[in-house]
């Protein structure tokens, strides 16, 4: 009689816990962003968070969690209760190069997360300052392998994305470069305006504005593509690199273990917020671009993930990279 009671108890127990996720949200979402507000993950971020709250009548409230290359953003999301109710959004590829930067990183980028989504594409751009010797891709590769160790490069600091894109530049390249890491991207380029840097691995939306008035110089886009908005600007392959492909995708995680229900409730919303027009151009004035046709889903988000994993981790290693 006891035993089926606690049964019935539990089952009971079960069924709301069910239609609590099926009603999901009935409360405000906590949008981690391990990073501070203004940059373009954040931007994104609030860009979704917007249609997200319009669309399922709860607000989805940004966290800024900054610290250690994202890795406190992360760990703070990890440990959040997989109730849908906390949400992380992260720039990948520092994502899963996080725990292998910082070994203190208690979390796995892969295994604590659930995919929801991409929220956008930002290809990286080789940046200059305006009077470096050198007016191409190959003319500044030769220059830096005619002066190894004495051209610096600016990042939003170790572990981020303008960092291992340079990282990765300085491995195809066959060049040898230090870094200079800074609090965020604006003091960086400030400092590559002012001839203090020799260049950059930047997103487009940190340096267009500079690039159109003259104070840098953009050498490459490192994607297969060139962007509509800077057609000027030839992609690595035309460039004389080709292979250096780097794209600063935004995405969407929810904690492991969340309601299945409620991770459908968000995918769905995300779906539909591809096909919003205004959202589209939002994030394409920000000089990225909404995911296409096959990267447009959770298992494409889940398949990138893991394959941006192998490829960080092994640049880390390659180059004996250390989080400064």
């Amino acid at each position: 009689m006891v035993i089926r009671t606690v049964l019935a108890l539990a089952a009971t127990l079960a069924g709301l816990t069910a239609a609590r996720a099926q009603d999901y949200p009935t409360k405000p979402v906590t949008v981690v962003v391990p990073f501070a507000a203004g940059g373009p993950t954040d931007v994104a971020a609030r860009i979704y968070g917007e249609f997200f709250s319009r669309t399922l009548g709860q607000q989805f409230v940004i966290e800024n969690a900054a610290g250690a290359g994202g890795t406190t953003g992360a760990q703070r999301a990890a440990r959040a209760a997989p109730d849908g109710y906390t949400i992380f959004v992260h720039n990948v590829a520092p994502h899963v190069a996080g725990p292998a930067l910082y070994p203190s990183a208690q979390y796995d980028p892969v295994k604590n997360f659930e995919p929801i989504g991409t929220l956008a594409f930002a290809a990286h751009y080789i940046v200059v300052r305006k009077d470096l010797p050198a007016t191409n891709l190959k003319e500044f590769i030769e220059f830096a392998k005619a002066n190894p160790g004495k051209l610096n490069y600016g990042s939003a600091g170790g572990g981020s994305a303008t960092h291992l894109a340079c990282v990765l530049f300085g491995q195809q390249a066959g060049v040898n470069i230090v870094h200079v890491p800074y609090r965020g991207t604006g003091p960086a380029l400030n400092d590559l305006v002012a001839g203090t840097l020799d260049f950059m691995c930047d997103q487009g939306l940190n340096m267009m504005g500079q690039y159109q008035g003259g104070t840098v110089r953009a050498l490459a886009v490192a994607q297969a593509t060139r962007f509509p908005g800077l057609p000027n600007v030839p992609t690595s392959a035309e460039a004389g690199l080709p292979g250096f492909e780097v794209s600063a995708a935004t995405a969407m995680y929810a904690v492991a273990g969340t309601p299945k229900p409620a991770v459908a409730k968000l995918v769905e919303t995300m779906k539909a917020a591809y096909k919003d027009p205004a959202l589209r151009k939002r994030i394409e004035d920000l000089a990225s671009e909404v995911p296409g046709p096959g990267q447009d889903t959770p298992d494409a988000l889940g398949a990138f993930t893991v394959k941006e994993a192998a490829r960080w981790n092994d640049a880390i290693k390659k180059g004996n990279i250390k989080a400064q």
